[in-house]
């Protein structure tokens, strides 16, 4: 197991080098010049020249990687072109917030996908099995952006139970922070939780045919002892790899719905930095949900031995 989680560990390694290679060569390869954008169009080529060398923009390709690095590895990610202020303290700001978004989107994705999915199982070919799995088909072709606007449209406009947007903060009571973020991890959990919810039933119903189950029901073992004791922790694996892959899905919708509701968090901030053309911002913003991305693929990884102890640890 050492040995393993050590493979692990330096693949984690080796794949965010390779994200924030190629994070940095994109980002630096668009066109546009900073300085330019932060003078404006009327400014003189002295000037522009003068914010690229402060910037540090004038240094070779090369340099200006190698000193990001050495500034992540230290906690030093630089300045805000725009706002002038550390990197670092502006996304801690829009973490307390995008946070809490996507362990909530989570959680609802879970919860409804585990339920639907056991429950369609359990009840194959059935007519409760038909009705969700056919509810799951249009969550499926549902952008979560336009089901945002309809759950706005609903709760916030019609039904005034709340709001349409914006962020009570934490400091008023937590209550008042789900609230703001109920309407927003709803929409982006709906997506997902259908995808998931057929992926349970398909793991759940191929380990039903299994001989193991079998042999429990002839022991005289009910049906739902037997679902939630033997089937449910070895229909674990492929449901744990979706819910992986679904986080990074997550993150990466923050970026719309959080626009949608005008919340101020990190999606929200990679979306003016782009507009504001902050590079330094948007790299370290991205860099930081790839290394989310990768660190819970990391735990998936591991997971996976104690699941399912049938799996041997030299072929993960």
């Amino acid at each position: 197991m050492s040995l393993f989680v050590l493979r692990r560990i330096l693949t984690l390694v080796a794949t965010l080098f390779a994200a924030s290679l190629i994070i940095f060569l994109v980002l630096d390869a668009l066109p546009g010049n900073a300085a330019q954008m932060l003078m404006g169009a009327d400014a003189s080529p002295d000037a522009v020249r003068a914010l690229t060398v402060k910037l540090g923009l004038d240094q070779p390709l090369t340099y200006r990687y190698l000193l990001w690095i050495k500034g992540m590895a230290v906690g030093d990610l630089g300045s805000s072109y725009v706002y002038g202020t550390p990197v670092a303290g502006l996304i801690a700001e829009r973490l307390v917030l995008t946070v809490p978004l996507a362990m909530m989107s989570m959680l609802i994705t879970v919860v409804l996908a585990l339920a639907a999915g056991i429950y369609t199982a359990a009840n194959h070919n059935k007519l409760g099995d038909v009705g969700v799995m056919s509810l799951t088909q249009v969550g499926i072709a549902l952008p979560n952006f336009w089901f945002a606007i309809l759950l706005i449209l609903l709760f916030a406009v019609k039904l005034q139970w709340l709001s349409a947007g914006g962020f009570a903060g934490w400091d008023d009571g937590i209550w008042l922070g789900i609230r703001s973020l109920l309407l927003p991890s709803i929409s982006l959990a709906v997506v997902q939780a259908a995808i998931l919810a057929r992926v349970t039933r398909s793991a759940v119903l191929e380990v039903l045919r299994e001989d193991f189950v079998r042999t429990a029901r002839a022991k005289g073992l009910g049906k739902r002892e037997v679902l939630w004791r033997h089937v449910l922790r070895n229909a674990m694996i492929p449901v744990m790899t979706v819910m992986g892959l679904q986080f990074a899905n997550l993150l990466a919708g923050t970026i719309v719905i959080e626009n949608v509701f005008y919340l101020p968090g990190l999606g929200r901030l990679i979306f003016q930095s782009i507009a504001n053309r902050d590079l330094i911002v948007v790299r370290n913003c991205v860099m930081l949900l790839a290394a989310m991305v990768v660190t819970v693929n990391f735990v998936v990884d591991v997971l996976y031995a104690f699941i399912d102890p049938r799996i041997k640890v030299g072929n993960l």
